[in-house]
């Protein structure tokens, strides 16, 4: 699949915003323990994204009722679905200059992950957290995502890469009152 950039501007992947909050004190405290221990950007970018995979719980998994949207407040409080842990693995990407890029999948409803630029390419990460029958891991050597889609289900990938959350999505995220509240209101389709 080829992945389409929504904005030509390669910086716009860098940027900051009010749910990329890659300026928060938090954040920055965050991704520079994390580069502390990592040799080059490929080391840092695989360590955010199992800190946030393995450190930050999906709610859904944990049963948290919490619901976050913006990448300080998933760090602060360690809770996400797979909008808000993209969001924050995009701030922390972002705040060690690695353009990072939202992207989506459909499934029953639609899934969140991310793409990094390295080596001139875009690569796909999903940070949802692992479970039995979930294995995603950090690659730049083909995808290894939490799951597949099967187009016999009308399942699919989104080739568009967004520099900002969709705003469907963001809407949701915002106007929900607990964790099973997206469920009700989440899209089908992008």
């Amino acid at each position: 699949m080829e992945l389409i950039q929504n904005n030509t501007d390669l910086s716009a992947y860098l940027a900051a915003d009010e749910v990329i909050d890659h300026h928060h004190p938090l954040v920055r405290e965050t991704a520079a323990r994390l580069a502390k221990g990592s040799v080059d950007s490929y080391a840092y970018a695989r360590s955010a994204f199992e800190f946030v995979r393995d450190e930050i719980p999906h709610s859904r998994d944990s049963g948290d009722l919490r619901v976050t949207w913006r990448a300080s407040d998933v760090l602060e409080r360690r809770t996400g679905i797979c909008y808000a842990k993209a969001h924050a693995l995009a701030a922390l990407l972002r705040a060690e200059d690695i353009p990072t890029a939202l992207c989506y999948q459909k499934f029953d409803e639609v899934h969140g992950l991310v793409a990094v630029r390295f080596n001139g390419a875009w690569h796909r990460q999903d940070p949802r957290g692992n479970k039995p029958g979930v294995d995603a891991q950090f690659s730049l050597d083909g995808e290894r995502l939490a799951f597949t889609p099967d187009p016999e289900f009308n399942e699919l990938d989104y080739p568009v890469l967004y520099a900002e959350p969709h705003p469907v999505v963001l809407s949701v995220l915002k106007a929900a009152t607990d964790r099973p509240h997206p469920w009700q209101t989440l899209p089908t389709a992008l």
